[in-house]
């Protein structure tokens, strides 16, 4: 049988499956009758023999792809699994999540640069117009003298504890949400995304510079960089879980726009979820290192942490490549059906 042949004769069955497939997804497998509910065990088996014969003549990679997605789905409803355990969880922080870095690193490439735009436009306009610092510095630190809040961290009379603490939630807290929201707004084709990435390195590019022109450079990264190569790097990758779902949208690669956008928001969510690591490991070192200021801490020591600390967050997120790749992008053995 012919290819064109073997599709225009079998695809009413895989319309009826997607179809099926649908019903289910939306409103769970007990809202099919019975008869359905046997179609579509029927349907499953039919069109996984479908995708074998594609597969044994090197058929459509686009019919390949359409029936893979067909069978997976159909495969995750009549084999739900089991409830992840520790174990798969581990396995996904020590090894597929650094493989899945290693697949998407271009996305991660692309996120990283819209933040570093974003850091030299705010430093470059700093520069150029001071006046401008009412729309790019940060609110809470437009009124704060970056000399004055040295001192006054080296005389012991800065943020208490307590008000250390609810600062560091605070930063926390919108840190995640910036991440949370960077991943979302990929469903605005990327232009979300790309706006959010860039927003947030003007705000930062302009506090360096506003440090820097009171001479407080070194003070000023001595703080930041400690906490911010983690955070950034958390914030960042979320960013290009967002372009992950924007590439599903503009590069549907054959599939129906629909089934691209599902596909793609499985890896976005993999790498969402990647981040959380990442985010306590900031949020740690945040209400710590990263607020303990000099005398007590030198500028020198600090920095030098941070560049530790960034060695081993990128050592960990690189481990894929410096393994050969031997691990699964799931950080464990491949689904039945590929």
């Amino acid at each position: 049988m012919e290819m064109a042949e073997f599709i225009e004769s079998r695809k009413p069955r895989w319309e009826q499956l997607e179809s099926l497939l649908d019903r289910s997804e939306a409103h769970g497998l007990r809202e099919l009758s019975l008869e359905d509910a046997r179609t579509l065990g029927r349907l499953y088996r039919a069109v996984s023999s479908d995708l074998l014969w594609v597969r044994a003549r090197s058929g459509s990679a686009d019919v390949n792809a359409y029936l893979n997605d067909l069978v997976g789905r159909a495969y995750a409803l009549t084999y739900p699994g089991r409830r992840p355990r520790l174990a798969d969880v581990w396995g996904f922080v020590a090894r597929g999540f650094p493989a899945l870095m290693r697949r998407e690193w271009r996305m991660y490439v692309a996120s990283l640069l819209l933040l570093l735009a974003g850091v030299g436009f705010g430093y470059v306009g700093m520069m150029v117009d001071p006046d401008a610092a009412h729309y790019l510095v940060p609110a809470e630190h437009l009124n704060l003298d970056p000399v004055k809040r040295a001192a006054d961290e080296a005389a012991g009379d800065g943020m208490s504890v307590g008000d250390q603490a609810q600062f560091t939630t605070y930063l926390f807290t919108h840190n995640i949400q910036v991440a949370f929201l960077a991943f979302a707004l990929g469903i605005t084709v990327g232009l979300g995304t790309a706006i959010m990435l860039f927003v947030n390195g003007l705000f930062l590019g302009a506090l360096a510079q506003v440090y820097a022109a009171k001479g407080m450079a070194g003070w000023f990264w001595a703080w930041i960089l400690p906490h911010g190569i983690p955070e950034i790097t958390a914030i960042c990758i979320a960013g290009a879980a967002g372009l992950v779902i924007a590439r599903g949208m503009v590069a549907p690669r054959g599939l129906p726009r629909g089934q691209a956008v599902r596909q793609e928001a499985v890896t976005a969510v993999r790498l969402l979820f990647g981040t959380l690591v990442l985010f306590v490991l900031a949020g740690f070192i945040e209400g710590t290192v990263s607020q303990i200021h000099p005398p007590k801490l030198s500028v020198a020591f600090k920095v030098s942490f941070a560049l530790t600390v960034g060695a081993g967050v990128y050592a960990y997120l690189l481990s894929d490549w410096l393994r050969g790749g031997r691990a699964a992008p799931d950080g464990g053995a491949e689904s039945a059906h590929g």
